[in-house]
Order: structure tokens, then sequence, then C-alpha cells
């Protein structure tokens, strides 16, 4: 009896192992691909929410099985959009037209990522910069045409800071690649220029594939 309570326990002993040296293997970097839509919602006079579509990619060097370095590039295509200005003391006749704009933003920060056998969620914070020509173009579009309408001599900047916080979940398919149904986030930008300042408060989802390359423990 005492031979068989001994083999069963160290039996026990060694797939517990077994299981515990398995949870703790995680990937050192992961890449993935994905399409991107963002809802701009900018915060200038006489102006209003864009639909963006678009897509980009990230890369995360991951320090253990929880935490990683995120780095996460997305680019939107060019959306026209109609404004309308009534007269006031710049434009007396008022002013009308069409203009486009992109966006891109690149951010950096942690992640935090659960790694369940079947469903892995995550979260991040990160930090970075925002690019759009909107402004450029408005400027084109609405100043340049009336002398002094805008007491501008140049395109105001088109930089801005930049913040997204949210997550979302991987569903693994094998050890290397995962499907990413959906990620979503608060995204922050912050363009300061003579057509617009303060926060823009914008939503982000993506979905796509990502990729798990090297092999660690911890």
């Amino acid at each position: 009896m005492w031979t068989t309570n001994k083999a069963i326990l160290e039996g026990a002993s060694i797939l517990l192992l077994t299981l515990a040296a398995a949870a703790q293997e995680f990937p050192r970097a992961e890449v993935a691909i994905d399409y991107s839509f963002a809802r701009y919602s900018p915060s200038a006079a006489y102006t209003k929410g864009h639909s963006l579509n678009g897509g980009g990619g990230s890369f995360v060097y991951n320090l253990n099985s929880y935490l990683g370095l995120k780095m996460d590039l997305q680019g939107y295509g060019s959306n026209t959009t109609n404004f309308v200005i009534p007269p006031n003391n710049n434009f007396p006749g008022g002013a009308s037209g069409r203009v486009q704009g992109n966006l891109f933003t690149y951010l950096f920060g942690p992640e935090i990522k659960v790694r369940a056998h079947n469903f892995q969620p995550f979260g991040h914070i990160l930090f970075g910069a925002a690019h759009s020509n909107v402004y450029g173009n408005a400027f084109k579009q609405i100043c340049q045409p009336v002398v002094d309408a805008c007491n501008l001599t140049k395109a105001p900047t088109g930089d801005a800071f930049a913040m997204a916080f949210g997550g979302g979940v991987d569903i693994p398919l094998n050890k290397h690649i995962s499907i990413r149904p959906g990620e979503f986030d608060y995204l922050l930008t912050r363009f300061n220029n003579a057509f617009t300042n303060g926060n823009q408060n914008n939503l982000r989802y993506s979905a796509g594939v990502n990729f798990s390359f090297g092999g660690g423990s911890h």
C-alpha cells in the first residue's frame, strides 16, 4: 500500500511541476497586424466627428509571462468632411467647403497579459504622438482664399501628444498564431493650434492576427 501511495504522490508531484513549468513559459516577442477603425472627435469650431478606417501593427517585447513593452503604430486614410462657417467678423459672407484629413499614431508603453490556454486577455496604457494633415488642408481651404481671414501666415501644426488606454483578447490557434477578434481603446489626442485646442476624445477598435516568437521562462 505504501509503495502504491508513494508512486501516486511522485506522479502527482511530477505532473504539478510540469504544469507549473508550462504555465511559466511565454513568448519572448509578439507581432500583431491589424485593421483599425477610429472615431475621431475634433474639438475645433464648426467641425464634426470623423469615421476613419486604416490599420497597422504592434510589437511587444515580453519581460516575463505577464508584463511586456509595447510599440503600436496605426495609420488612417484620408476622410473628407463638409464644414460650414456662419457669417462673422473674419468671414462676413460665411464660408463652406470640404476638407480632407488623415491620422497617424505612434504609441509606446507597458502591456499586461494573462496567458490562459484558450483565452488571453490583455490591457495597456500607451503614450506617444499623433499626426494629421487635416489642419494644414483646412488652412488651404479656408484661410488662403480670404486674405487675413484667419490671421495666419503659415499652416498650423499637425503634430500632437497622444495616449491610448484599453485592451483586448487573443485566442490562440497554436503556439505561434493567435486571432485577435477585438481590441478597444480610448484614444486621446491633444492638437493645439490656431484651429483647435484642448483634448480630442476618440474611440478606437482593432482586430487582426498576433504572431508569437521565441520562448522564455520566469
